[in-house]
This record gives C-alpha cells, structure tokens and sequence, in this order.
C-alpha cells in the first residue's frame, strides 16, 4: 500500500512547488509533491522556458536579415513554424524530464491528481485521480497551485482564433496579421517573436504606455524600437468586442479619444494578466483569505491556518518563476527550523522581458523613488558608448540607475539593450547587499564587456562618466 503520511505535501509541481520539495528533501523532511499534469508547471511546459526556445529563433532570424552588416551573405533562407515550435517543445520536454529526476534523486514522492484540503484544521488533503480519491496527512502543506491567463466578458478565447499563451506558443500555421491584447511580459515577448517574423502585429494597451510597470523612460525607449521593426501600439485604448469570421478576426478598438475602430486580423493573442488557481483546493472550507484570486499569505508563506503555507503565483506579486522559487526554499527552510530565514524583498525581484530590444529592471522607477519624498540622483549610459556593444552590432540601449542622494542607496535600475536580462543580476547583488554608488564606483569591471555600461550608469549618477 503507498504511504499517505508526509512531514510536507507540495500542491504543484511548477517553478515554486518543485523546489520547495527539494529543499524541504535535503533538510530531511519526508515529502512528497502533487501534480496533476506535467512537473516543472506552466513555466516550463508552457511558459518562460518554450517562449525562449521560440524568441531565440526569432533573434537567429532577424540577425540573418542583418548578415551584411557583418561581412556575409545568404540567399534564400527561410523559416519553418513547425520546426521552430517542435524545437520548442523538445526544450520543454527535457526540463520536466530533468525535474522528474530530481524528484527521484531526493527520494521526493510524486502523487498524481488534483489536491484539496480537507476540513479548517488544515493536515489533510483528498487527492482525486482518475475518478479514485486518496486521503493524505501531512504536518505541512504548501499550496503552490500557481495562475491561469485572465480573460474578460466577450474576450474569452476559443483556441482557435482567439489564443492565449498555450495556443500562441504552438501555432499550426504562421498568422500573417495578429492583435495582441496587453502589453506586458507575455504580450510584447509574443508580438516581438511573430513580428520578427513577419507577422503584422498590433498591440493593444490600457494604459498610457507599453510595458506600463516599467520605468516611463525605459518604456518610451521600447516603444520606439517596436514601432521602428513596424509593430502598431494603441495605448490608452481597449478593446471593446471581437467578432470571429471563418479563419479572421475583427476587433473593435476603442482609443482614449473614445472613437473606434474595427481591425481584422488573423488571430487574437490574450495577454491580460493572470489569475490565480483559487478554486477547488478547499480554501474557503479552510478559512483561508483570498483578495482578488491570489491566497493572502505572511512574510514566510503563511496562510493564517496553522500547517498550510502559500508561495509562487498564487499569492502576491511580482508573479515571476523566480520569486516563486525563493518562496519555496523560504517556506522549506521556515517549516524545518532553520535559524535566520529571510523574508523576501520584492523590490528586489528583478522583472525579465525577452523581447527584441530586451527589458530588464529591479526596483523603484525612478517616478516612484521621487514619489517616496527622497532626494534622489539619476544616472544614464547609452549602449552608443560601450565598445563591446558596438563591436556586436548592437549599439542602441540604455542602462539607468536611480540612487538615493542623501545615503548612496541603489533604489532601482533599469536598462533596455541586448544581453540587459543577464546583466540585470549585477544590480540585483548590489541591492540585495545594500551596496553604496561609493562601492559601486570603485567596483573594477572587466573589460570589454556589457557589464561596463553598469559602472559607467553609476558614475553617471555623479556626473563621473567616462566614456561619454
């Protein structure tokens, strides 16, 4: 007979339930994990991991539009959608693969189902699959059943014509003319990948601007250069209807001037934000506090129902894998004892979008730092004026600091450029440390790299700028 009784159950096998299980394991917890579909959750079968599988070949195809400028030539090269999605999912395929070893590796046991706590006292969970319904215990029960897309009344998507996420990532054919609906992460990351390719994409924003939760400069930048690859933004706008015709769509777009307009397009990508999987995991029976479809938990994951914790997308933002994983291995480490647990700091959580140029950034913008009442200083450094940028032919970009000028404090940072999505983490060390613009400034960068535009970002603050 399987054994039902566990130190920790984890509900869900994505980016925050998984490495939850593992930590929990190596602190020497019996624990096992309940997935109802694929380990590794929606960001590695159906999100951050294919979606860069796919936005690395878009980046391959637009660097062969621009083999002049580096000395070759080709002739006649062309893309195949189906290649590029089954490259895609072979990606995807071996992460959750390699998730399924290490759930093995620690010795991690793998329930299959769908989990619901059972009764207010919080310990029990009724596991439901295929039909049969199998009881657990557990002293310790995290809830990391994460978030679905939002869809609104007369927006609701149908697969076919009307795509989220899933279906934007598999496309059967290649969609001549597209209208992605909110210019967030998920919604530029795919207008920038089929308008890479040839698509004719029009983005639909709500707000006065794309990538809205992003510095406004850094946001003026992007738009710039989506405009210039040819995308159509419609900020302060929204779209009021759309009407499906046998293999097209028609939206009518409602601007800030209040007139409308009908565009027709091949398909519709919804990219509206998320909600969170609040239902039928027995959190009202429970008594356990939802606000606005995300579980309402402490500084450590905390649920309020003594044994049941919370972490990942489905509590509070930033909703990002990342910040998830951390939640984990806080809420893993808090459940064993282990002395000195941090919470987590969601200012630094740094926010990641893969799109052509990239967007990175952690902390305060600087609209926010003025708004906090701080004196504040401000430093810039255009990609212009770094060698390695210009030897890589990628020579448009901006990093941005923004420091408190009283005590030196890095309140945020925020760049737009090639490679900023990897170069991001330096700041995030320097926040997370509470570094100074003093010990950044005598920080050595080596030489050349894009990592220069950093220090020079800092020294910019002070007016200390050396290469431009």
């Amino acid at each position: 007979m399987a054994d039902t009784s566990f130190d920790v159950i984890v509900v869900g096998g994505g980016p925050g339930g998984y490495v939850c299980a593992i930590r929990a394991a190596q602190l020497g917890l019996k624990t096992a994990v309940v997935e109802r579909d694929r380990l590794g959750g929606i960001c590695l079968n159906w999100g951050c991991i294919p979606t860069k599988a796919l936005l690395r070949s878009s980046e391959i195809w637009h660097l062969m539009h621009r083999l002049g400028e580096y000395g070759m030539s080709a002739d006649n090269f062309k893309f195949d959608i189906k290649k590029i999605v089954e490259r895609s999912r072979g990606v995807s395929q071996q992460l959750s693969s390699g998730v399924g070893f290490l759930m093995k590796k620690h010795k991690i046991t793998v329930i299959p189902g769908s989990a619901k706590l059972v009764g207010k006292a919080g310990g029990k969970l009724a596991v439901t699959d295929n039909g049969k319904v199998t009881e657990y215990t557990s002293k310790n029960i995290v809830l990391a059943t994460g978030a679905r897309a939002r869809t609104l009344p007369g927006l609701e998507p149908d697969g076919l014509l009307v795509w989220t996420y899933r279906e934007a990532m598999v496309p059967p054919s290649f969609p001549k003319s597209l209208l992605v609906v909110g210019s967030g992460a998920i919604g530029i990351e795919f207008a920038s990948f089929y308008r890479t390719l040839g698509s004719d994409v029009t983005v639909v924003e709500v707000m006065d601007r794309v990538l809205p939760v992003e510095d406004e400069e850094i946001s003026t930048l992007a738009a710039k250069a989506f405009t210039k690859q040819g995308m159509k933004l419609k900020t302060g706008s929204t779209v009021t209807a759309l009407k499906k015709g046998a293999d097209n769509v028609t939206a009518t777009v409602k601007g800030k001037d209040g007139k409308t307009e009908d565009i027709t397009v091949d398909r519709v990508i919804l990219a509206m934000g998320i909600v969170g999987n609040v239902e039928n995991i027995g959190l009202e029976e429970a008594g356990i506090k939802v606000d606005r479809t995300h579980v309402v938990a402490g500084k450590y994951g905390e649920t309020g129902v003594p044994g049941v914790w919370a972490i990942g997308d489905l509590v509070g933002a930033p909703w990002l894998a990342h910040k998830a994983m951390h939640e984990g291995v806080i809420v893993a480490e808090k459940i064993a004892g282990v002395k000195g647990v941090h919470p987590l700091e969601p200012s630094n959580v740094a926010g990641c979008t893969y799109c052509w140029p990239q967007v990175a950034s952690v902390g305060m913008t600087e609209a926010k730092a003025k708004e906090s009442g701080r004196k504040i200083k401000v430093g810039r450094f255009p990609f212009i004026g770094n060698g390695k940028a210009i030897a890589l032919g990628e020579a448009e970009g901006l990093i941005k600091t923004v420091f408190d000028a009283t005590t030196g404090e890095l309140l945020g940072a925020h760049m737009i450029g090639a490679e900023v999505t990897e170069l991001i983490q330096g700041y995030v060390i320097a926040k997370t440390g509470e570094l100074t613009d003093q010990e950044l400034s005598h920080t050595i960068f080596p030489h050349p790299t894009l990592s220069e535009m950093m220090h020079e970002a800092v020294l910019a603050a002070d007016g200390a700028a050396l290469h431009i």
